[in-house]
């Protein structure tokens, strides 16, 4: 296998994003069923696409970009509808939403200037799938129950933590902009 299929899954995540935002837009029983079964889906494409690329070690440059960003676009397609419904606080979007916007202004500002960019950490995993489970249930549930709301603050904590580490991982080298070394491992100037 190559990285084709991998790749295929997230483009065709970032496909599907727009029908999700309709019928979540649609304010109606059934358009919520349409983008919580749309919104599953591309949520396991995410889990897919990634387990295939490690399983055939056919992780991609285009992959390691293009994952994050259908991610949000996925995340930020659901919480904008969602807020505008009051589903979900305002706040809870904005705090989400700038995360996101700042980190991958951040992994394109990397890659733009040559540096490799940097895969996502365990905690930037644990945050997506928070998130995409709090949105989830934010979907089905209107009213939300304590549950989903436990779960949607915990997804809000999880973003600021996995924001802060994203920064220390990426800039506590000198703030130069590029990636640190990975811990034992040399770099060279040039």
């Amino acid at each position: 296998m190559n990285a084709r299929i991998p790749n295929a899954l997230t483009v065709g995540r970032i496909a599907i994003t727009p029908v999700m935002i309709v019928a979540l837009a649609a304010d109606s029983r059934r358009g919520d069923t349409i983008a919580a079964v749309i919104f599953a889906i591309a949520s396991i494409t995410d889990f897919v696409d990634g387990y295939l690329a490690r399983r055939a070690d056919v992780i991609s440059a285009f992959g390691k970009l293009m994952d994050p960003i259908a991610d949000k676009l996925l995340v930020v397609g659901a919480l904008i509808p969602l807020v505008l419904r009051d589903r979900i606080g305002w706040w809870v979007a904005a705090v989400i939403i700038l995360r996101e916007a700042l980190v991958t202004l951040s992994r394109m500002q990397i890659k733009r200037r040559g540096g490799e960019v940097i895969a996502a950490a365990q905690l930037g995993k644990l945050k997506t799938v928070v998130q995409l489970w709090a949105i989830l249930l934010a979907i089905v549930y209107d009213p939300t129950p304590l549950l989903v709301d436990l779960v949607i603050w915990a997804a809000v904590l999880l973003t600021v933590v996995s924001a802060i580490d994203f920064y220390w991982r990426t800039y506590r080298g000198g703030g130069s902009g590029q990636p640190a070394a990975a811990p034992g491992a040399t770099t060279t100037t040039g």
